[in-house]
């Protein structure tokens, strides 16, 4: 008996369409919220290889929502933990680990090689970064997101002149406008329905099985219960935003063009230290781990407006947060009162910190 075998006899499914998923090569995008229910199912139904692509690790807060992970994995790299999980449910699946965020350095060497890209990313530059090197390759894309009660689901870029995700957002989002889950929250429920609902569309897309997600997108309001379609047309004006070659890709800053902030890693932060530097963690004070530096200042986000003085002497300016959302508001507050000065986001916020790096400073 296949383990297969419910699925193969539902009518207009069978082994053509399990064969269809058996011989798929999935990129997925982020190993979260999002990400988790998307594996879990992915995988259980048979797809033969999956790319997971995430540069985080597993945190306490996670464990909420992204339900792959337990204690044990605390400071584990995502996919390290759940390609480890799934190796050991199934001899059938091909998991490639790819432990770094996507990049416009690494994304057009790490698309071609599958099928399908789903995005299970928490950020707007990645969105966009993702959907314009689909766009370029010709790959489908899978899109969802969530915030705080309501999630969305579409299926990008399937066909020629179908839409992609500027056609619906055209417009990049400034900082200020950029929510992030430590201030808005979320039910850990909601990325496990807006997941499901993602594998279900790749699923689609993989095998001909149903009618994909293509030029609409489905909302869903978790108070409510209440589900709803938007049918989305294809732009002209949006598709001429999408960098016209894989050269003008390369040279496309998305962090900067979406925030108007740029960003840093902390190798670069650590291997260049000079007196006119200033580093500033933006987080609560409660927040762990804390990072013990010479010269670190600590200025909650919160009081960054009115303890802005402490920082008039700073040639540049470094700031960090938990996970690299937070300090991009903050830069874009310092830019508005520092005009003149270098003042830069730290990509992946403490979470990012090379653990090799001593703490102590």
């Amino acid at each position: 008996m296949s383990r297969f075998e419910r699925q193969t006899i539902l009518p207009g499914f069978g082994a053509d369409a399990q064969r269809k998923l058996q011989d798929a090569k999935v990129l997925l995008i982020g190993a979260g919220g999002l990400g988790c229910p998307i594996l879990l199912y992915l995988a259980a139904m048979g797809v033969g290889k999956i790319g997971l692509m995430d540069g985080d690790e597993v945190s306490l807060s996670n464990l909420n929502r992204q339900v792959l992970y337990g204690e044990k994995d605390l400071g584990k790299p995502k996919v390290e933990a759940a390609a480890s999980y799934f190796r050991s449910k199934y001899s059938d699946l091909e998991i490639e680990e790819i432990p770094e965020y996507i990049t416009v350095e690494n994304a057009l060497e790490i698309l071609p090689d599958y099928d399908l890209v789903i995005d299970g990313s928490d950020n707007f530059p990645t969105r966009y970064l993702v959907n314009d090197a689909c766009v370029l390759l010709g790959k489908p894309l899978v899109f969802g997101a969530v915030y705080l009660n309501e999630g969305q689901v579409s299926v990008f870029n399937l066909e020629e002149n179908a839409c992609n995700y500027r056609d619906v957002y055209p417009q990049m989002p400034a900082a200020s406008e950029i929510p992030n889950c430590a201030e808005t929250g979320v039910l850990g429920v909601l990325p496990g329905i807006i997941g499901n609902l993602m594998a279900l569309e790749a699923i689609k897309v993989l095998t001909g099985f149903g009618k994909p997600l293509k030029n609409k997108m489905l909302f869903f309001n978790s108070l409510s219960a209440q589900t709803y379609e938007v049918e989305i047309f294809p732009n002209p004006t949006s598709k001429a935003a999408v960098p016209s070659s894989k050269r003008a890709f390369s040279q496309t800053n998305y962090e900067l063009a979406c925030e108007g902030v740029e960003q840093v890693d902390w190798q670069f932060v650590l291997e260049n230290p000079r007196p006119s530097v200033t580093l500033v963690d933006v987080r609560d004070r409660d927040e762990l781990p804390r990072l013990e530096r010479a010269g670190l200042l600590e200025i909650p986000l919160s009081q960054l407006s009115t303890a802005a003085k402490k920082l008039e002497d700073s040639g540049e300016i470094y700031l960090f947060c938990q996970s690299g959302m937070r300090s991009q508001t903050a830069a874009l507050q310092l830019k508005g009162i520092f005009p003149d000065k270098k003042i830069y986001s730290i990509r992946g916020g403490i979470k990012a910190f090379p653990k090799q790096t001593s703490n102590h400073g």
